[in-house]
């Protein structure tokens, strides 16, 4: 899609969001800086409330509000972070430290390169750096913790040091499918907010707000038909409505039917599968990347389309199709445990290229 998306340009407002119960916990935060965790399924929009809490509550957004995507720290390698021009900053360079010897009976200052840490000491360092300086406007910042599904306990035990030590002028929020694997300390230095998938109702009024917006023409029942397909994943919904409203130029009943039936990645996931097959993971991975990110499906939808691309490519090779579904049944189960999507199929990906 090479036009902005519309899940950009419409992000929405506290007072916009779909859910009412999350618009009066946000409105509560936004007067005074409580530590939240926003918990619900993939797609319900707990990322597009905390940066509307954000735009809310702070003067100087851009300033008073880091967005820490954890999957940025447990997908990538410790170069890939170390060159992210986020990062990059706080990873590159030396720093003087004391090393105890083993004789015990003195100590010398040596130089290490920050090169040598390992991902947890750059991920506590990050979160440390990004929670130390002052609010640029007024008396707090905002540190988002997006898709925290996957982190460790000893991460969580960092950043229960850095909440201790930060809590005067730092607000944390904490976005994940599964409040229930972060560890009690941190839970209890946060307010629960459930964050439920919106009916389609709810989605039908956001799409509405939208089209009417774009001045794009519409009919309720197409966009009743796109929330539906949508099944409770409101930035789903959105793409799919603008993926129909710029190939059909209206959203109606047919053009959605039309348009929605005919999306979908097989061309895509081919490629991926083939580029890894061949050994190019680069390749394969950037195509991943591509799918997860720019296109908007979730680990199982990816893993539908190349179990789908490897049907098509090794019909009539049974070793080779159970050799993928094996693989593929492997990740399937550690989806359903949360685990980071972009990690598992690239693992996958990479074990198909071997």
């Amino acid at each position: 899609m090479d036009a902005p998306l519309w899940t950009e340009r419409y992000a929405p407002t506290v007072s916009e969001l779909p859910q009412s119960s999350v618009r009066d916990y946000l409105e509560r935060a936004s007067e005074e800086p409580l530590n939240l965790v926003l918990h619900g399924p993939q797609g319900a929009g707990k990322t597009a409330a905390v940066r509307a809490l954000a735009r809310e509550a702070h003067e100087d957004v851009d300033n008073d509000f880091v967005e820490i995507n954890l999957a940025d720290f447990f997908q990538r390698t410790k170069k890939e972070l170390r060159n992210d021009p986020r990062f990059s900053h706080m990873l590159q360079g030396e720093i003087s430290w004391v090393k105890q010897l083993s004789t015990g009976r003195k100590q010398e200052i040596s130089k290490r390169y920050k090169s040598d840490w390992s991902k947890a000491e750059m991920t506590a360092h990050v979160l440390k750096e990004s929670a130390a300086y002052s609010p640029a406007s007024g008396t707090y910042k905002t540190i988002l913790l997006d898709n925290a599904e996957g982190i460790r306990e000893d991460f969580q035990q960092s950043l229960r040091r850095v909440m201790e030590q930060f809590a005067a002028n730092t607000q944390f929020v904490i976005a994940t499918r599964q409040p229930s694997k972060l560890i009690p300390p941190i839970r209890s230095r946060c307010f629960s907010v459930q964050v439920r998938a919106p009916s389609e109702a709810e989605i039908v009024d956001v799409l509405e707000r939208i089209v009417e917006a774009e001045g794009v023409e519409y009919e309720a029942a197409g966009l009743e038909y796109v929330a539906a397909a949508a099944d409770g994943d409101l930035r789903e919904a959105i793409l799919s409505a603008q993926t129909t409203a710029e190939q059909a130029g209206a959203v109606t009943m047919e053009t959605a039917f039309e348009t929605l039936g005919e999306v979908g990645y097989e061309e895509t996931a081919a490629g991926m599968l083939e580029a890894a097959e061949r050994g190019d993971f680069e390749e394969a991975r950037k195509t991943l990347d591509s799918l997860l990110n720019d296109e908007g499906l979730d680990g199982e939808e990816v893993l539908a389309e190349l179990l789908a691309a490897g049907r098509d490519r090794h019909e009539g090779d049974e070793r080779a199709l159970a050799h993928l579904h094996r693989r593929a049944a492997d990740v399937d189960v550690r989806l359903q445990e949360g685990v980071s999507a972009r990690t598992q199929i690239s693992r996958l990906l990479a074990e198909l290229g071997a």
